[in-house]
Order: C-alpha cells, then structure tokens, then sequence
C-alpha cells in the first residue's frame, strides 16, 4: 500500500437554508453546502473519509456530485457517522455500526442528542497489494464537564470516556481478527488534553499529530458557523481541537502528515474544518 490520505469530517447536520442565513443572502442548505465539501475533497484527494453529523440529504448530494466529477467513492451507510472511500482501490471486507446509548452507568440524564452519537466502522484491502485495515469514524457526547460552562452536565467527561472505550473494545476486536493496523478518527467533542484522549493514550492509541515524521498541524480547525450565520476563521492552538486522529498497530513511522483544510470559501459550510492525516503501510 503506498501514500494512503484518511479524513475526519463534521459536515454540520443542518439541510435547509435558515432564516438568519437568508437574511444576509446567504445559503446554509445542504444542496449549496455540499458543492463546496465536493469541492473540498477534490482539492484533498481524501481515500477515505470518517463523517460526523451526515444527513441523509447531505450524503447523496455529495455523492451526486463526486459522481458528476467521475470520483469513485462508495458510501458505507451509518447513520450521522458514515465512511466514505474509494471503491476503485479498496474492497470492503467488514462493517459494523453501533448507536450509543442515552444512558451512562451511574450517571442520571441522556448522553446522547437525538441520537446522533455513534461510530461506524470498516475493514478494507487494498486492491493494489492486498493490505487491510480497519478504520472507525465516531462522534462522541458534547457537553461540557466544567460547572462554569453554559453547557455544563456532571457526568458528561465520563460519558465521553466511556463511549470511546466501547469503540476502542470494538476496533481492537477487528483488528484481532483482521490482523491490521487499527484507526479512529472523529469529533470527540474533547480538547487533547481532556480525559478522553488521555483514556485512549493510555490504551496504546497515538494521535497523528504526535507521530507525524513530517509535517503537524499547530491550529485547531475550527470556527463559527451555526444558525444564526458565520464569522472568520481565528487561530487556536491545537491542544484545543476537538476533531482527532488515533491509530494503534502501525508503524513507528506510519504517519507523515497530519493537517487541517482552511480555505476561506470553507467558512460558510461547517464549524469544524476537514483534518486528514496522509499514512504509509
């Protein structure tokens, strides 16, 4: 397998223009967002792509236009956390798909928002040299665990480490079976230095920031784009980042690069920019 470009992606789960956006004459819908992440993934060349927060509609207007574009890419259905790839290189071999639940062991309240927190998961061979790997796209609880933030729920910290840890259990389980190199990547709604990263490190996970031989991103890919309209793209370091790549049962020296896509046309089509890390088995 040569040069292998994996993306994590939260396209906002948003399909129709809204009323503040219409005001400004602008466009929020998933028929004009869509061009721009087509757009995206023609400028990146992504092999696979782990969504969070995917709308039926978003998907097929994206896969409409990747097509139009004669792109190859198959989509592997998994509710709001899906995985896209391009079925010209890669055969799937196995998938699974798990919704977490509302409830946390111990903890009262719900733990999962309309139920769109999930993680999705795939085995692949390379066509080209037989190689496989298992890849997991997940999006974990967003609340804040701080009783200062205005989206503060106790408990909500270990929600979090509690649904990584049940896709950790699953991910190793394929790689058990498949005996390849294990990768994650997602909205884990958590900064680096929170207690989910730190749970999935102490696991054995590395983040692809980390390893990256290289080239790693310092930013954190993110900005303001919500119903009410969007607002320029402000730098952050990137121990703020909450989108994040994790790998276990790779090379020392498997990732090269690790970064973060910020054209100034993203700004309208979702708050979290497209993170990809560029791979080599």
């Amino acid at each position: 397998m040569g040069r292998l470009r994996i993306m994590s992606h939260n396209v906002w789960k948003n399909d129709k223009n809204l009323p503040a956006w219409a005001a400004k004459g602008e466009d929020c819908s998933a028929a004009v967002r869509a061009k721009g992440m087509v757009r995206i993934y023609a400028e990146t060349q992504p092999d696979i792509i782990g969504f969070q927060e995917m709308s039926p509609t978003m998907a097929d207007e994206i896969l409409l236009g990747l097509t139009s574009q004669d792109q190859r890419y198959a989509l592997l259905w998994g509710r709001d956390t899906p995985i896209l790839y391009r079925q010209d290189r890669f055969e799937l071999l196995d998938s699974d798909f798990f919704l977490y639940s509302t409830e946390l062991p111990g903890w009262a309240g719900e733990f999962n928002n309309s139920g769109t927190k999930s993680w999705c998961i795939a085995v692949f061979r390379d066509k080209t040299d037989g190689k496989k790997l298992a890849f997991m796209s997940t999006h974990l609880w967003w609340k804040s665990s701080d009783p200062a933030s205005p989206d503060y729920q106790p408990g909500s910290d270990e929600a979090r480490v509690y649904q990584l840890n049940l896709a950790m259990d699953r991910l190793e389980q394929f790689h058990a079976q498949y005996e390849c190199p294990a990768m994650l990547v997602g909205d884990l709604n958590a900064a680096y230095t929170e207690p989910v990263i730190r749970s999935a490190l102490a696991r054995g996970f590395a983040h692809a920031h980390d390893i990256a031989t290289e080239y790693a991103d310092p930013d954190w890919g993110y900005h303001y784009c919500f119903g009410d309209g969007y607002k320029p793209y402000e730098k952050a370091p990137f121990e703020q980042a909450i989108d994040h790549i994790l790998f276990k049962y790779a090379p020392a020296d498997f990732v090269r690069r690790f970064e973060r896509y910020t054209p100034d046309y993203y700004l309208p089509l979702s708050d979290h920019s497209p993170v990809f890390a560029d791979v080599t088995l």
